[in-house]
Parts: C-alpha cells; structure tokens; sequence
C-alpha cells in the first residue's frame, strides 16, 4: 500500500508573557524569544532587571510544548524541527506579527523603539520573523545562537545593514565549545554577512541577566 501525507490547516492558540505596561511613557518595546526547551513564562523573568516605566518586553512561546523529563512534570516548547520547517515558521511568523500590530496599534505614540533579543533556538526564530517585517529594530541581540547555513539562510542581511546587533555567548557554552573551529568559522561568517559586535562572558548556555544589564546599560 502506498502510504500518502495530508496536510490540515487549522486555527491554534498560542501564547505569550509581558513585563511592565504599555503607557504613555513607553520609549522601548523589547520582543525576546526564548531558546528550545524553555517555556516563555520563565524565560521573560530575565529581563526584570532592564523593565522601567520606559520599557515594555514581550516574550512569545513556541507554539509545540512538550515533557522534559520522565515524570512528565517539566514542560518546554520549541520553534520548529526539521518535520515541515516552511510551515511551522509560516504559522509562528503570523502569531509574533498578529502579537507586534495589535501592540503598535494600541500603543499611545509612533515614536517607540523595538528592540529584539533572541536565544539559542530563538535567535533563528527572531531572524526569520523580522526578516518577514516591514519595520528595522533599533537593536538586535543574538545570544548564544548558531545557524548552519549562517546568516543568509534565516535573513536578507541588507535588512540588518542599518541594526545595532550585537552576537553574545559565554566562553564555557557547553554548545559551542564542542567544535571550536566550526564555532570560529561561524563567526567570522557571521561578520562578513552583518558585522556585528561579538560579546563573550565568563558563562555557559544562557542568557546572563548581569551581563544583559551591563550592556543595554552601555547604550
């Protein structure tokens, strides 16, 4: 018998966590995506410490969940996989750009400033989804993230050529320090394509809220 695939389009809810509000005095919408295995609600308490009455941060989950362990009491959500990749980022585009205009459109004034954070998993999340954007970020963070066919194959890099990005990893990435020279010809890739300023700290595979501070403090 000759097995066949089907495919269904069907509607899904998905969700996603703030920090602060949205007001008047709002100078900086932050969107921060949250690395594979990691559920939004937690991810976001790293960015308590840069939340002022100027600052609003949004953190989109991964629309597939699963167990982390074998009790199954951990849960954690991913972006994509391999499994129809052009779909899944399609339909996780649509959620994080129904998410950016329902937030500028109720916002108080035009005059906000978007920055994006993504880490691990979600620094190709970040890149497919601005690279689906009419609008440039004011910033971009890539922490810790990693991507095969480089820059190129997530982003037009024209569309950064304008961004303030910045690429940070710790220097004891349990990730990264398993094949350095594939980690060191990805970065010098990284620069050719977007140039951007490359940040180590003393950390493994995690966004280090001391340093985020330190840096957005920096600006």
């Amino acid at each position: 018998m000759n097995q066949k695939e089907h495919l269904v389009k069907i509607e899904r809810t998905a969700r996603y966590f703030t920090l602060g509000n949205l007001t008047p005095e709002t100078q900086t919408i932050w969107f921060v995506f949250h690395g594979y295995g990691q559920l939004a609600s937690f991810f976001i308490k790293k960015f308590d410490g840069i939340v002022d009455q100027n600052t609003f941060v949004v953190a989109p989950e991964g629309i597939s969940r699963f167990y982390l362990d074998e009790k199954y009491q951990r849960v954690g959500a991913s972006w994509t996989t391999r499994e129809h990749n052009d779909l899944e980022s399609i339909e996780y585009i649509d959620f994080i750009n129904g998410i950016y205009h329902n937030l500028i459109d109720s916002s108080i004034h035009s005059n906000i400033k978007i920055n994006v954070l993504g880490f691990s998993q979600g620094c190709a999340t970040a890149l497919r989804w601005l690279n689906s954007c009419d609008f440039i970020p004011d910033k971009l963070i890539l922490w810790a993230g990693f991507f095969n066919k480089g820059i190129s194959g997530l982003i037009d890099p024209r569309k950064l050529k304008t961004v303030d990005t910045y690429y940070v990893y710790g220097l004891q990435d349990e990730f990264l320090i398993q094949y350095p020279d594939m980690t060191e010809a990805f970065k010098e890739k990284m620069k050719e394509e977007i140039n951007p300023k490359i940040i180590s700290f003393e950390g493994k595979h995690r966004v280090d809220e001391v340093q985020l501070k330190a840096l957005i403090d920096s600006w």
